[in-house]
């Protein structure tokens, strides 16, 4: 029964947390394309909506707030499980650790059809994961979830090795972006910042957190010693205050900008020269893709599947992780060619064209709900 006057799918989506970052910007995407053929009830573990802004006007969904204790997890697992009963959604769809008490509710409780998207780790789990998080994992994501989603190899491979699922139930969904959006030209007039003639850009979109390290991409830039280059942050968190004083310690403060949070990150993408990640952990990150659909090269850490999203040409800027002096040289290297940047954005921009569309993505996250959430 999938035609005009279905009834709508009603999905539970619970974050650890509905503040901006990738995964709500991503649900915010898939909601406004889905359409009416579903009902999004949203319950935000940390009680921040903010992420709420995101969706359009007219959108069907609702916030859904359930009391939840820091130190209590077994009253938790007994209220989340009521609270399933009582919403009776066609689908539990959680997402990360911070939600995991909800798929381990379900299990013990009602046994909705549960899907489960897990798009990384902390700084903590970066390099080693906790025994005790995988063993949970293996609880709360066991023979009851249908599909655990998955954006990423690296994170493909440490849910069958790690967590101990079966590789039938693991679901391999790239992340895909808006490529004919970022794109396309942006008139001057729209763009998020100003820039200067004869200036270069580089810049990076993401939330000011300590997981992606930002430190340590104003260092390498002021390493870099280009005088005639600005870097542009385009997010907010709680480590502003923190990066900007770094910016001061290393003497760039007049050429570090904090934009704050871009609404629509393409018009900071139009001027930028050279597109920046500094991440300690990531799977797949959603602002690298935009970079490269917006048709710039990248400089970055090598973690998750940074460098195999990135093209051919380009992963020789994806540097180790824990060498700075390799990505103050990268963003040298860069800055001075304008060449090379040219050829690398061109090669990023049709990779991402041709693996990393958003149509796919939609459509892939469509079957997945229909298939798990029709009773």
């Amino acid at each position: 029964m999938t035609g005009a006057t279905a009834r709508p799918i009603t999905l539970l989506h619970v974050f650890s947390t509905f503040a901006i970052g990738g995964p709500q910007m991503r649900f915010a995407i898939l909601a406004d394309r889905l359409g009416p053929k579903y009902r999004h009830l949203i319950m935000s573990m940390s009680g921040q909506i903010d992420a709420a802004s995101l969706l359009r006007p007219g959108l069907s969904y609702e916030v859904v707030a359930i009391r939840n204790s820091r130190r209590n997890s077994v009253a938790n697992v007994l209220r989340f499980a009521q609270a399933i009963r009582r919403i009776d959604p066609d689908l539990l769809v959680t997402y990360n650790w911070g939600a995991l008490e909800w798929a381990i509710a379900n299990r013990f409780g009602p046994r909705i059809s549960h899907v489960h998207v897990e798009d990384g780790f902390g700084p903590d789990e970066a390099a080693l994961r906790f025994r005790r998080r995988a063993w949970l994992r293996r609880l709360g994501l066991g023979c009851t979830t249908k599909a655990v989603v998955v954006p990423s190899r690296n994170l493909e491979r440490i849910a069958h090795s790690e967590w101990r699922l079966p590789a039938a139930r693991i679901c391999y969904l790239p992340n895909g972006v808006d490529t004919v959006r970022f794109g396309a030209a942006v008139p001057e007039a729209k763009r998020a910042f100003t820039k200067q003639p004869g200036e270069l850009v580089v810049g990076t979109c993401a939330a000011l957190r300590p997981e992606k390290n930002l430190a340590r991409l104003i260092r390498a830039f002021a390493a870099c010693g280009a005088r005639n280059a600005r870097l542009v942050i385009c997010g907010d968190g709680p480590e502003r205050q923190a990066l900007e004083r770094v910016a001061a310690a290393t003497g760039v403060s007049e050429r570090v900008v904090f934009t704050g949070y871009v609404a629509k990150p393409e018009t900071a993408l139009a001027n930028f020269d050279v597109f920046a990640m500094s991440s300690d952990t990531e799977q797949m990150p959603l602002g690298l893709l935009e970079g490269m659909a917006a048709g710039l090269p990248a400089a970055g850490t090598d973690v998750g599947d940074t460098r195999s999203v990135v093209a051919d040409e380009n992963k020789r800027f994806i540097v180790p992780v824990a060498d700075s002096a390799a990505l103050t040289g990268t963003l040298r290297a860069l800055l001075a060619d304008a060449a090379l940047r040219a050829k690398l954005g061109a090669a990023n921009q049709a990779k991402a064209r041709a693996e990393f569309s958003i149509d796919t993505m939609i459509a892939a996250y469509d079957r997945l709900f229909e298939d798990a959430g029709r009773r």
